[in-house]
């Protein structure tokens, strides 16, 4: 037992590895040393290692200004209540946007040479991630916001770093009176800074769970007619309640009302985001939020597939204790360059298709994969009682196959760990099995046989084709993006 609770630990996510706090955490005596007005929120424990209260809002506003002054060259201040963030955990998503634009999942686009446009949703009064973005990597930023607070603040944080100013745009949602706010749900005249109605919602939810977003514009009225933008980011209202808000005693980063809380909760507030995305298309080539808890993000990936998404991808933001989720889409069309039959350059070594809507039995699958590749002469070996079929495949079979792609692709997944060989036929296993209730995973590896492989590090995708009553594969060359599951 002991092992398996070491084993689950040591496969945690760890934070990105492009992140500056990476190898080296912030040195808070280090830093109460440089900067006295951290100090008095620096103790030691019993063992002498230095620490602060994290219950403490005036500490880790403290602790968020000396590290973007020491560490980024930032000038910050925010007011008090107002969200304050943890600079380690803003860079992990800012790093993970950087690995979505630059893989090759989605085609490129030089439509402003390497210049990267983002859109911030609900930036806040610490307008973190385009000071960080725009001093880390030189992407340009429009922030939007609906509170007069926010709007200030942040317009404040960006004129006083004039090395970044000018790349950073704050944008105020407009309102109407049909829209309320948080506040604003028990009387709708209490609209001062509230946004214009929304579309209504495209999808259909259960009336146990319609808790729908009412609050203001969030894509759809703010961005403008005609803008193009490489992503957005958000890191929405967590919860439903100011009291569940406040339920984690552990920590005390402040926030005010509109950054914390909206009816529905995240669930609601992203749910209108892939509305909104849904209008918008291709106006953004990666739609992107953080989640803060799991069984929304199931949620959440479910309606991407009820809207059509391309592409969706999930990763996992730890810092310390706190875990977030980061989820992804794009309605771009993703790259369909087909590997080519010849395994002398790259070939699959393994690939895992997860998630994926449970329309017929593992051994149905089974059957249609093995019947999709025996038809082009392939040698099939179905196994139902360990629910595998092992292919071998040549050169010529490869080749009637790719040469009756099947056009209709249902689902993208990712891929990892091409190798390099020129063995004379391609031997592989394709696995089914059960994930949770009502999906499937079906995962796929090269079988070594009599020929030496050399392994490369590489990455490609799979796109998962319908074929009569079942499934089969087809491969796809396009670099995946590390730090998450694809679904």
């Amino acid at each position: 037992m002991p092992n398996k609770k070491r084993r689950r630990k040591e496969e945690r996510p760890k934070i990105h590895p492009k992140n500056k706090y990476s190898d080296n955490p912030p040195d808070f005596a280090l830093l109460a040393s440089l900067y006295p007005s951290f100090k008095p929120f620096v103790f030691y424990s019993r063992e002498g290692r230095p620490k602060i209260d994290w219950t403490d809002f005036n500490a880790t506003r403290e602790l968020t200004r000396v590290l973007l002054l020491h560490d980024h060259g930032l000038d910050w201040w925010i007011p008090d209540g107002q969200l304050c963030p943890t600079v380690p955990n803003r860079s992990n998503y800012i790093h993970w946007i950087e690995d979505l634009l630059s893989s090759d999942i989605i085609p490129k686009t030089n439509r402003n040479g390497d210049n990267v446009r983002g859109f911030d949703i609900g930036t806040g009064a610490n307008c973190i991630y385009p000071l960080i973005g725009a001093f880390l990597l030189g992407w340009s930023f429009v922030a939007s916001d609906v509170t007069d607070v926010a709007l200030e603040w942040a317009e404040r944080n960006v004129k006083n770093n004039q090395h970044v100013s000018e790349l950073i745009e704050i944008r105020k949602v407009k309102c109407s009176q049909n829209t309320l706010t948080p506040e604003g749900l028990n009387n709708a005249e209490s609209c001062s800074e509230e946004g214009e109605g929304l579309p209504s919602s495209s999808f259909h939810m259960p009336e146990s769970e319609d808790k729908r977003y009412h609050g203001p514009p969030i894509l759809v009225d703010v961005v403008r007619d005609g803008e193009k933008f490489d992503f957005c980011m958000c890191n929405p209202p967590f919860f439903e309640s100011i009291e569940e808000a406040g339920l984690n005693p552990k920590t005390s980063c402040g926030g005010t009302h509109e950054e914390m809380v909206c009816p529905g909760g995240e669930k609601a507030f992203i749910t209108r985001i892939i509305e909104d995305s849904v209008m918008l298309k291709q106006s953004f080539r990666w739609y992107t939020s953080m989640v803060g808890r799991k069984v929304n993000l199931k949620f959440l990936i479910a309606k991407l597939r009820e809207v059509g998404v391309a592409i969706v991808k999930t990763t996992e933001f730890v810092q310390g204790q706190t875990c977030r989720w980061g989820l992804a889409w794009s309605f771009v069309p993703p790259t369909k360059k087909i590997i080519s039959p010849h395994a002398t350059e790259k070939s699959i070594l393994s690939f895992m298709l997860e998630g994926l809507q449970r329309q017929f039995g593992a051994i149905q699958v089974l059957q249609s994969v093995e019947s999709f590749f025996h038809a082009a002469g392939a040698s099939c070996k179905l196994n139902a009682s360990t629910f595998t079929v092992d292919i071998t495949a040549s050169t010529d079979h490869c080749n009637v196959l790719l040469n009756n792609e099947v056009k209709h692709h249902d689902e993208v997944a990712s891929c990892s760990n091409v190798l390099e060989a020129s063995p004379p036929n391609l031997c592989f296993r394709i696995s089914v099995f059960q994930q949770i209730p009502g999906t499937l995973l079906i995962k796929g590896s090269i079988q070594h046989r009599d020929s030496p492989l050399s392994v490369k590090t590489y990455s490609a995708k799979c796109k998962l084709a319908d074929v009569g009553k079942g499934y089969s594969i087809i491969l796809l060359n396009n670099p995946t993006v590390g730090g998450g599951t694809e679904k």
